[in-house]
């Protein structure tokens, strides 16, 4: 049941009152973005009351439409719709705007708002994310879907402004969406004009209707205050199936401020209470700060009980569906909930079981079984995954018009990559995975951080990992990459060292559930690790443990990835000169800091000298080797040459590393 029109003079005043309470709630923090709400008033609510299909009863039901907020400054254009609408988002929240504690922050925080689909801020990451929760949407329906009843039949809508579109990010996620002519998106570009500088022209003159149409988007363009072609503007986007759409609607910032619409004074600083005030006036608007008019709630609940009613439609169809469908029932079930196997870490083992190699190709053979196993488990890679190993076998591609499939070609779109993977985790039903070289990493770091950010279970295969690229030279050796994103907050970083730890990192990626993992692969072949007789493969799930204890150690060497065989062997060498080394395997040094003080000493005794041994710069292991401890890295960019070479002009070789342990421990 679709939820009739709203009358253009009820809608008027419904977005007049999201006009003041934005700008009233701005003020009261004296703080915050009034421009955009005020501005996009109009088809915000035209879209939220005529169309988006929701139960605020039930804000996690897997086919409501789902309402992005790209333009994360005008947060409280989004909270005034989920008050409005009968959301767990209660008038005083508002008026506690970006304070301490309040469900209401500076912008839209995913997990923390009930309602809010995605933390949006950076601009152009909301417009990337829709994408990948079209993709999702599309695979899904795929899945699930039979004739007689469709659980997956929704809309992805999102709200964009200037900035969105001028990030580069933007171009990358909409170049693919048309591609894939993603009919389930519905964009409105809220076009102002503005930023926070002045007028868009003072940097941009694009004609943004022609490179939508370029992408193989529908576009229209309209009054963004004509109540009647936003309304029929939307409803042409949703019947266009074959494309994604965009809404241009041109609007005037701060609509209905005598002083400050169309200005960019609005864009980041509070009216002021004399300007609110003559606001209202303009506006026609007699009621104080924070009040809302019977009529604009009575309006809006009576739209939330139709709502109520498609959604109570959609259960009764969903019971039968499952009653009639018990092998898609049962794969709902496993992949909404992300299910694993018992016995996953058992599986995963036997795929690498005593095979030497690089650790990207042994994750790719553990890929197959996991994905054999966990049918959530999607993802691809941005134009290298012959080089990152990263197809599923057997399964299909998404194309054009065909979502049956579990690889996805991103193209050479990175930014648009990782929004996109974070967009299928915050969809549901999918463990998604994006890969390209480590070195690229740059590229997706605000993805990642966002992901870290939402408590995201996404997976990002990086391959190539250290300067042992070889004769690519510097541009394609990442020197400081895995410091910088174990610098991020909530992100495990796994850099295994051979087959065992590769199995196991995967059983930790997809085991963990409230953050991202970044997997660290490498281009050169690695051989088995012998390790003591007490050895269990869960100790890899402790990010750090004891690969060799002598009885009596005279040093401690921690090394990570390709380069623990070479600790191992240069442990040999110290031997037969009568010094006893300790290794210590450390694949993750956030899991290894999350054990207990306990483990931790017990791993790395204290009293014996520390060396940290890895193909990169020194800043992730001070905390383990302290003041006094070696770091046998890399501090310089590298060169161009066969990877053997590279091992000896850079002290990386055996020989070299026990050599540099001597004389340290000579001090």
């Amino acid at each position: 049941m679709q939820p009739t029109v709203i009358p253009a003079d009820k809608a008027r005043q419904c977005a007049d009152a999201i006009r003041l309470l934005s700008a009233d709630a701005v003020d009261k923090a004296n703080s915050g973005h009034p421009g955009l709400p005020m501005g996009a008033a109009d088809c915000a609510f035209s879209l939220w009351g005529n169309f988006l299909s929701f139960n605020p009863e039930d804000p996690t039901w897997a086919n409501r439409d789902r309402f992005i907020l790209s333009a994360g400054h005008g947060s409280m254009l989004l909270y005034s719709l989920l008050h409005l609408f009968g959301y767990d988002l209660s008038l005083d929240e508002l008026k506690n705007f970006r304070q301490w504690g309040s469900k209401t922050p500076g912008h839209p925080e995913y997990g923390h708002t009930v309602g809010v689909e995605v933390t949006t801020g950076p601009l152009g990451q909301g417009f990337a994310n829709g994408v990948g929760m079209g993709i999702a949407a599309r695979m899904a329906a795929e899945r699930f879907n039979t004739g007689a009843f469709k659980p997956i039949d929704h809309t992805i809508y999102a709200l964009m402004g200037d900035g969105c579109l001028q990030e580069g990010i933007s171009y990358e996620a909409a170049a693919l969406a048309g591609h894939l002519k993603l009919g389930n998106l519905v964009y409105i570009y809220d076009s102002n004009s503005i930023t926070i500088e002045g007028a868009t022209d003072l940097a941009w003159s694009e004609d943004v209707a022609g490179r939508f149409n370029a992408c193989g988007w529908h576009v229209q363009s309209i009054d963004g205050h004509d109540y009647a072609q936003i309304t029929a503007a939307i409803a042409a986007a949703k019947a266009e199936t074959g494309k994604p759409s965009l809404i241009i609607a041109t609007t005037k910032i701060a609509y209905g401020s005598p002083k400050c619409q169309g200005s960019s004074s609005a864009h980041g600083s509070p009216l002021g209470a004399e300007e609110i005030a003559a606001t209202r006036r303009n506006l026609g608007w007699g009621y104080g700060p924070f009040e809302i008019p019977n009529e604009v709630l009575a309006t809006c609940r009576a739209q939330v009980a139709a709502k109520k009613t498609t959604h109570a439609e959609w259960q009764r169809g969903f019971a039968e569906w499952r009653a009639t469908n018990p092998e898609k029932a049962r794969l709902w079930d496993q992949m909404w909930g992300k299910q694993l196997p018992a016995n996953l870490a058992e599986e995963l083992l036997a795929a690498v079981a005593g095979k030497d190699g690089a650790t990207r190709a042994l994750s790719g053979a553990v890929l197959q079984k996991a994905a054999a196993l966990v049918p959530s488990l999607v993802g691809g890679s941005a134009d290298l995954a012959p080089s990152n190993n990263s197809d599923i076998k057997g399964v299909g591609s998404i194309q054009t018009g065909a979502f049956t499939g579990r690889n996805l070609h991103f193209g050479v779109r990175e930014h648009a990559m990782g929004a996109v993977v974070n967009g299928m985790g915050l969809y549901g039903c999918f463990i998604p995975y994006g890969a390209t070289f480590l070195v690229f990493s740059d590229y997706c770091r605000p993805t990642i951080r966002l992901s870290a950010l939402m408590n995201l279970q996404t997976l990002y295969i990086f391959t190539h990992d250290s300067f042992f690229v070889g004769e690519d030279g510097p541009t394609h050796q990442p020197i400081e990459h895995v410091a910088s994103l174990r610098l991020i907050p909530n992100v495990q970083v796994i850099r295994p060292a051979d087959g065992i730890e590769t199995a196991m990192m995967w059983v930790s990626a997809l085991q963990h559930t409230t953050g991202p993992t970044a997997m660290i692969l490498t281009r050169q072949k690695l051989p088995v690790i012998a390790r003591s007789a007490d050895f269990i493969p869960a100790d890899c799930l402790k990010g750090g443990y004891v690969v060799a204890a002598p009885a009596s150690a005279d040093v401690v060497i921690m090394a990570s990835g390709s380069e623990v065989h070479v600790a191992v062997e240069a442990a040999a060498t110290l031997a037969a000169n009568g010094i006893q080394a300790r290794i210590v395997s450390v694949p993750c040094l956030e899991q290894f800091m999350a054990q207990p003080q306990s483990y931790r000493d017990a791993v790395l005794p204290t009293g014996v000298p520390r060396v940290a041994f890895e193909a990169g710069r020194s800043e992730s292991w001070g905390r383990f080797i302290g003041c006094d401890g070696l770091f046998i890295g890399i501090e310089h960019f590298g060169a161009s040459a066969p990877d053997k070479v590279l091992a000896e002009k850079f002290g990386f070789t055996a020989p070299q590393v026990a050599e540099k342990i001597k004389i340290f421990l000579k001090k």
